[in-house]
């Protein structure tokens, strides 16, 4: 079983004609493609790294995967919808979303918890738990009763010699929405921010799922 937002073989990035403008109004120097389409910003104006699809005729994603890779798009897709990232069904459970980190990824008594992954269904829990070397068959289990979009992380560009547009940081950090740096980063994962969680082991997590009714899913 491969994730949906999982990366193929053959999906490629798009090339980098960008350029900068400065706005109207503010001032403040704005990323755009040389020819940049409205599907270029998907959600609050944040331009967004171009990625090939390679799919079935039903649209579903084919090819050999690239582990360490998640799609732009397909991370950005879920986790805006909160599907999971395994099958692209609502992930909400009667407890909350289910949120997986690498064993030594989060501090969860950080006053920031933040995550690109997006959640997962409880179908699914064990199958990324075991498939991502990333989770190292151990992760950390956050069931989140509330997890509010956050930020993006990505490449920030600016001015570079002569005409060019070059990449002057790569943040470990999200930039938030409302960051000055936003109109000039180019977006490649969604984030979002953690509160009103729990803290769980699989078989914890499994557990308590166990025990409660389970509704109908939405959405």
């Amino acid at each position: 079983m491969i994730p949906f937002i999982t990366q193929r073989k053959g999906e490629e990035a798009g090339p980098a004609n960008f350029y900068l403008l400065r706005a109207r109004v503010g001032g403040e120097l704005r990323l755009f493609y040389g020819d940049e389409d409205p599907r270029d910003r998907p959600l609050r104006n944040m331009l967004w790294a171009r990625c090939s699809f390679s799919t079935d005729e039903d649209g579903l994603p084919i090819g050999e995967p690239v582990w360490k890779w998640m799609h732009p798009y397909r991370q950005m897709g879920t986790m805006f919808a909160n599907r999971c990232q395994v099958c692209t069904r609502p992930a909400r459970t009667p407890l909350g979303w289910i949120f997986l980190a690498g064993p030594k990824d989060q501090d969860p008594d950080s006053p920031l918890v933040w995550t690109n992954q997006p959640p997962v269904c409880t179908r699914h829990v064990r199958t990324t738990a075991k498939l991502c070397p990333h989770m190292e068959e151990n992760p950390m289990v956050f069931l989140a009763e509330s997890a509010p979009l956050h930020g993006v992380l990505g490449a920030v560009y600016d001015r570079g010699l002569g005409s060019s547009v070059d990449v002057v940081e790569r943040p470990g950090e999200p930039v938030k929405f409302d960051d000055p740096r936003a109109p000039r980063v180019l977006a490649s994962q969604l984030v979002r921010r953690l509160t009103s969680f729990r803290v769980l082991s699989v078989d914890e997590l499994l557990d308590q799922l166990s025990r409660v009714e389970v509704p109908a899913q939405a959405g």
